[in-house]
C-alpha cells in the first residue's frame, strides 16, 4: 500500500509527507467515509488538528477525496473512485448514512437521478444523501 500512496501523491503533484501518507492510508484501508475527528484519532497525536484539516482540504482540492455533507451539518470524507481531478469532482453517486452505526458509505453503483433545471439555471453539484440502516446493522 505504501507504493500506492506515493503514486497517488506524486500523480497529483503533492510532496510525500508523513501526514499525507498516514491520512491517505486511512482512506485506502476503510470502505466508508471518515469524519475529521475520526481521522484525528486514528492519525494519533503526531498530527495536530490544523495539519489534518489542511491535508483534507488539499486532498479535496486535488480530487483525491470528496466531502459528504451529513444531516447534522458535519462533513465526512471519502476516497474518490471516479476520475476526479483538481477542482473537478465526478462523484455522481448516492451517499448512505446508517442511523444505527453512524457509518457513511458511497454507493457507487447507485447513480444520482438526472435533474432537469429550468432554462437559465446550471448545475454545479448534486448531493444525494440517503439515511437508513446499513446491511451490517440489518443482520
Amino acid at each position: 500500500m505504501h507504493e500506492e500512496i506515493k503514486d497517488i501523491l506524486k500523480r497529483n503533484n503533492l510532496s510525500v509527507t508523513g501526514s499525507r501518507e498516514k491520512i491517505l492510508s486511512l482512506f485506502l484501508s476503510k470502505a466508508g467515509a471518515l469524519a475529521h475527528g475520526d481521522i484525528e484519532k486514528k492519525a494519533g497525536e503526531k498530527f495536530d488538528r490544523v495539519t489534518v484539516y489542511r491535508t483534507l482540504q488539499t486532498f479535496v482540492d486535488k480530487g483525491i477525496i470528496h466531502a459528504i455533507p451529513t444531516a447534522d451539518n458535519s462533513i465526512r470524507y471519502a476516497l474518490c473512485k471516479d476520475d476526479c481531478s483538481g477542482g473537478h469532482h465526478h462523484d455522481h453517486h448516492i451517499h448512505f448514512v446508517c442511523n444505527h452505526c453512524g457509518n457513511t458509505y458511497c454507493l457507487d453503483d447507485v447513480v444520482t437521478p438526472e435533474v432537469r433545471l429550468p432554462n437559465g439555471y446550471t448545475t454545479s453539484q448534486i448531493e444525494v444523501v440517503v439515511e437508513g440502516t446499513c446491511k451490517a446493522c440489518n443482520k
